[in-house]
């Protein structure tokens, strides 16, 4: 059997988990990203993701490194729950108040990790991991749990569609889910760049260009980090900015011809 490889020497077989774990955080994040900016609760998913990575590595400080990865998301899953919960509780007091409290969740949970992280002579590593993921490594254990846990939240987003607590917690899963294949860095890009990029498209319009404009920078990032050798997680954020400039420059383009085609009245 031939083994088709890129430039850079690597078999396209191995980016496979890479493009199915792109696959699973696009299909959550886009979707859940417009609702977020349409909220005005940008940062919520940095915090969210902060705290699910703190819960992830509590499972590992409590049970140690060989602790079966179903805990982990347990330990992640339930933390996040909590937080998420607990901001739609807070709403109550002030929306105005909402974005600076999701900031010191944020900071809070940040710090934790680093204070848990103190001592550990692998904790430099898990932080990377938690920032920038290693997607081009996720196991085929990983991807079983991602690819139930996505379906999940899928079907709870078409059937619980404007429910704030059901927006709440369906986020906080796709979070922790996405955070473990993909890290924090890429779980915010993924989430505001295609939203932000499409935010003045009509609904339809937007929706279709967001996912296309996220395939085009996690396929794009992909394959360059595995030629370039270069890490992935940051590339494809990269990516994700480039294509969202070239949607940007190409829209506005468009609108410009448009409006030179219309009558001078």
């Amino acid at each position: 059997m031939i083994e088709l490889t890129l430039p850079g020497e690597v078999p396209l077989n191995l980016l496979w988990p890479a493009l199915w774990a792109s696959a699973l955080v696009i299909s959550t994040h886009i979707p859940l990203g417009i609702q977020v900016l349409a909220r005005g609760i940008i940062f919520i998913d940095l915090a969210i993701a902060q705290i699910a990575g703190l819960g992830a590595y509590l499972v590992l400080v409590i049970a140690g490194e060989q602790a079966p990865a179903y805990w982990m998301q347990i330990g992640a899953v339930s933390l996040s729950l909590c937080a998420a919960w607990g901001l739609v509780a807070l709403e109550r007091f002030g929306a105005h108040l909402q974005e600076p409290i999701i900031g010191v969740v944020f900071i809070l949970a940040a710090t934790a990790i680093l204070l848990l992280a103190h001592g550990d002579p692998h904790g430099g590593q898990h932080l990377s991991d938690l920032l920038s993921g290693q997607i081009l490594w996720v196991s085929t254990e990983q991807l079983k749990y991602a690819t139930a846990g996505t379906a999940i939240v899928l079907l709870g987003l078409y059937l619980l569609n404007g429910r704030r607590w059901a927006f709440y917690s369906l986020f906080a899963i796709a979070i922790t889910i996405s955070v473990q294949l993909v890290g924090v860095y890429l779980v915010f890009a993924t989430l505001i760049i295609p939203a932000l990029t499409c935010a003045a498209m009509q609904t339809r319009q937007r929706s279709r260009a967001a996912y296309l404009l996220a395939i085009a920078g996690y396929i794009s990032g992909i394959f360059l980090s595995a030629w370039l050798d270069l890490p992935t997680g940051p590339l494809i954020v990269w990516t994700l900015a480039v294509a969202g400039i070239l949607t940007g420059i190409g829209r506005g383009r468009h609108l410009m011809r448009v409006a030179r085609q219309m009558p001078i009245r």
